[in-house]
């Protein structure tokens, strides 16, 4: 498919109520409102073709971008392609899961999660927490620095509550991939879980909430779960 073939699909794939839903979430236009599901119908289609990849996240539209994130390869995307996309990853399900997906399955991992962690833009840094909390559910422990994700724990814990509003969802986030993936410092992360308790997130007009670290490394581990890697943290 083409460039503009697959952008014509894209719109005829999108509907009005998603498109609604994903701006109540905090998308922005353009964006045709296409169910994540319908984009991944095309994966195969765009794979085949990198260039294509690369041009549909330039697009702008938000369909696209995730699109784009859903097909390029992790594995020879280029490192100054990661720090562009992130850049203009302009609303949470972009950077959190476009582009940390892709991220955490490149060869530039860690070095970009600690890079745009420290970032003081709001999508800059939540795509760094998110990118971290993939890269450990895909790292076994001992190619992990767990002196530095220790340090992490305790600047989650101190600082949390004073952060950006993603920000502090993907710290949580970045707690309970450490308390499920790493059994060394699951006593660390349910310490740094309890005594942040609850954490406080602007959802917008949805009926999502953010779940508690404690409660939810808890289930992980009695459900057998816990330290099981992913194959892939791309979806």
């Amino acid at each position: 498919m083409t460039y503009e073939e697959v952008m014509q699909e894209l719109e005829r794939l999108g509907t009005e109520q998603t498109k609604m839903t994903f701006i109540r979430h905090g998308a922005m236009e353009p964006i045709f409102g296409v169910k994540i599901g319908d984009l991944k119908k095309l994966v195969k289609y765009v794979k085949k073709d990198q260039e294509l990849a690369h041009k549909l996240y330039d697009s702008g539209n938000s369909d696209a971008m995730y699109l784009a994130g859903l097909t390029v390869n992790p594995k020879t995307v280029a490192k100054e392609t990661l720090q562009q996309w992130v850049k203009q990853a302009h609303w949470y399900a972009t950077a959190e899961f476009s582009v940390a997906g892709v991220a955490a399955e490149s060869a530039y991992a860690h070095e970009l999660a600690m890079e745009w962690l420290h970032s003081s833009e709001e999508m800059i840094a939540t795509c760094g927490w998110s990118t971290y909390a993939n890269y450990i559910s895909l790292t076994p422990d001992e190619q992990l620095d767990l002196d530095e994700i220790r340090e992490l724990l305790k600047r989650v814990q101190h600082t949390i509550h004073s952060e950006q509003n993603r920000v502090r969802y993907t710290m949580n986030s970045f707690v309970m991939a450490v308390g499920i993936y790493i059994e060394e410092l699951r006593e660390d992360a349910l310490a740094a879980a309890a005594s942040i308790g609850k954490v406080h997130v602007d959802m917008g007009k949805t009926a999502c909430k953010v779940p508690m670290a404690d409660a939810y490394i808890n289930k992980a581990v009695s459900m057998g779960k816990a330290g099981i890697r992913k194959k892939t943290c791309i979806c």
